[in-house]
């Protein structure tokens, strides 16, 4: 498939020196985390497929959101209510709300992996985008919902369709028979806009934008998979600005690359696609960030023999020209404690320091059980040696949740530094958890 071309050697060199800022190396630096907190718990079964008649009983599927005071949003599936819930902390890890927040009520649909965004101030708002397993016709359920919260999460408006196919909204298709659901993304700009990304399983990445704090949203626009095309997978959002910036990667193709988009005038309109990081192994489940400087930074899994695994994390990270320089691997399962690392989460502070999150998977062909970590406190010029998140690797709690697929949103940042993990864990016909990780560097505030 075609290829971008390589930057000139010096040209290369000089981006590399450009994006180092003169910080302390990664490794002097050390993430402190508080015990983790269980948000959530239930039974844990999963009965046969039978669309939304499944007895499904276990509690899955978190994401989490965290403002510039500290507090942290956590939104999460419970599958025998088939609801979604929200619950907002303080950041001593207080719940602020006396009642959960019953966001999707749609009880009797399906509804799973969700997207959250919290913003700042007294009485936060809070967006959430989510999957609801509607079926409209068409080959596969699935449509993609919006709510939004104007009193701190305590009431949320009624859900909103933006998808309205028959196309399967929310699958990121690898192949006819395989795909992950919860292929969407939910990010704010500093203005009160809300932007939405979605894949379905016919193929097509859709992009809606709401101007009035998601109070209406746009007709969605189709950025890629044309129906000659190959099918859009796990699309990313991040925000600088008026600049929007969306990548993804592409299914039915075992050297799939990851492509990114940008918009400069606040999603009305999209430069052509590039495609970034090529090379012959199957690149997936991308995320984006921007940091204060207008750096753009992104985290890919890369299976070098194909989408068969095993994976490993790569890094790499451009100017706002998109010039991005040379993709290096960051984690993998060089220990042998791991048989692959997949699926990454990735966050940028104010002060430049880069956050990555991954999926450790001990067999190839299993669930993943824990969460690795790395960080980069100068810009993603180095990374810290990888770690694993404690507490989260428990088998007496079972392995990691997410039964319904693996493209999440596990990890947010705030402008201090302040990090919030979310995870899920499954022990089949015992329990089932929904947990909060609360980390910070000692400086900050």
């Amino acid at each position: 498939m075609p290829r971008t071309v390589l930057l000139a050697a010096a040209v290369a060199v000089g981006l590399v020196v450009a994006l180092q800022p003169a910080l302390v190396h990664s490794d002097d630096l050390t993430l402190q985390w508080e015990p983790p907190l269980e948000v959530a718990s239930g039974e844990a079964f999963r009965g046969p497929w039978r669309m939304n008649d499944s007895d499904f009983r276990f509690v899955d599927d978190p994401a989490v959101s965290i403002n510039d005071q500290g507090v942290i949003a956590v939104a999460w599936a419970d599958q025998a209510r088939q609801e979604l819930f929200v619950q907002l902390y303080d950041p001593d890890g207080t719940p602020r709300l006396a009642e959960l927040a019953n966001v999707s009520r749609s009880s009797g649909i399906f509804s799973w992996l969700p997207r959250i965004v919290l913003t700042d101030g007294d009485a936060p708002s809070v967006y959430v985008l989510w999957q609801d397993i509607v079926f409209s016709g068409g080959s596969h359920g699935g449509e993609i919902f919006f709510s939004a919260s104007f009193d701190g999460g305590r009431t949320f408006s009624e859900p909103v369709n933006l998808s309205n196919t028959t196309a399967g909204a929310g699958k990121g298709r690898l192949s006819a028979n395989y795909w992950h659901n919860g292929s969407l993304d939910l990010a704010m700009g500093p203005e009160g806009q809300v932007y939405a990304a979605w894949t379905e399983y016919e193929g097509a990445l859709w992009f809606s934008r709401s101007v009035d704090a998601g109070r209406s949203f746009t007709e969605p626009l189709r950025i890629a998979g044309a129906p000659d095309a190959l099918p859009a997978r796990g699309p990313s959002l991040a925000v600088e600005g008026d600049t929007v910036y969306l990548a993804w990667t592409v299914g039915e193709d075992p050297s799939a690359d990851i492509h990114i988009t940008r918009s400069t005038d606040a999603g009305e309109t999209f430069e052509s696609p590039r495609t970034v990081a090529a090379g012959p192994g199957h690149a997936d489940a991308p995320k984006l960030a921007v940091d204060a400087e207008g750096v753009v930074h992104l985290v890919f899994a890369e299976g070098p023999d194909g989408p068969a695994g095993p994976y490993r994390v790569r890094y790499t990270r451009a100017t706002d020209r998109l010039d991005f320089e040379r993709s290096r691997v960051i984690a993998g399962p060089a220990r042998g404690d791991v048989a692959m690392v997949h699926f990454p989460h990735l966050d940028v502070d104010r002060e430049g320091r880069v956050y990555v999150l991954w999926e450790r998977f001990p067999h190839r062909r299993g669930r993943p059980l824990g969460l690795g970590y790395t960080w980069s406190a100068d810009g993603g010029a180095s990374f810290a040696a990888p770690r694993v998140l404690a507490g989260s690797d428990d088998p007496r709690l079972g392995a990691n949740g997410s039964q319904q697929g693996l493209l999440m949103r596990k990890l947010a940042l705030n402008a201090s530094g302040r990090a919030a993990v979310v995870n899920s864990s499954f022990m089949p016909g015992e329990t089932s958890h929904v947990w909060l990780f609360r980390g910070h560097f000692p400086d900050s505030p």
